[in-house]
């Protein structure tokens, strides 16, 4: 089937005239610098086997060591009793108990737990990246001159 319209084949109607393939040229200029077939750099095989990245496959570098002194590192300040004689973290927790306590129903909006529970984690993210950076910059002489 494929092969009958690529033949030059008679069109009736038109007096046994036939009609050719169309053959195209590319336009050239000599204004214009040849074209070159764009390649898909996703395709490219280089040092990455073939895949294309951004960052190191082990970019992150996840340490246990990390998490434990980072979270050791928040939980001692936030512990401390600055709040009007209570401590941050037991702010925090003690509102999550008084919002149990009618649990079905959400936390409303004008809450105190949305304000502990959002400086209590602000806090605790804060202490792991930069612990991430001060323990995994020292132990790469990142730090060293």
């Amino acid at each position: 089937m494929a092969a009958t319209f690529a033949t030059p084949s008679t069109v009736i109607g038109l007096a046994g005239s036939s009609v050719s393939p169309i053959t195209t040229k590319p336009f050239s200029s000599s204004f214009l610098k040849p074209t070159l077939s764009a390649k898909n750099p996703l395709r490219l095989a280089g040092a990455s086997g073939g895949r294309v990245t951004c960052f190191e496959r082990n970019w992150l570098r996840r340490d246990l060591n990390v998490v434990g002194f980072g979270l050791i590192g928040w939980l001692a300040p936030s512990s401390i009793p600055a709040i009007n004689g209570k401590s941050l973290t037991g702010l925090f927790f003690d509102s999550i108990g008084t919002e149990l306590a009618h649990f079905p129903t959400p936390p409303a909006l004008t809450s105190q737990f949305w304000l502990w529970l959002v400086t209590w984690h602000l806090g605790l993210f804060l202490c792991l990246t930069f612990g991430q950076i001060g323990f995994k910059g020292r132990t790469e002489d990142y730090f060293e001159k």
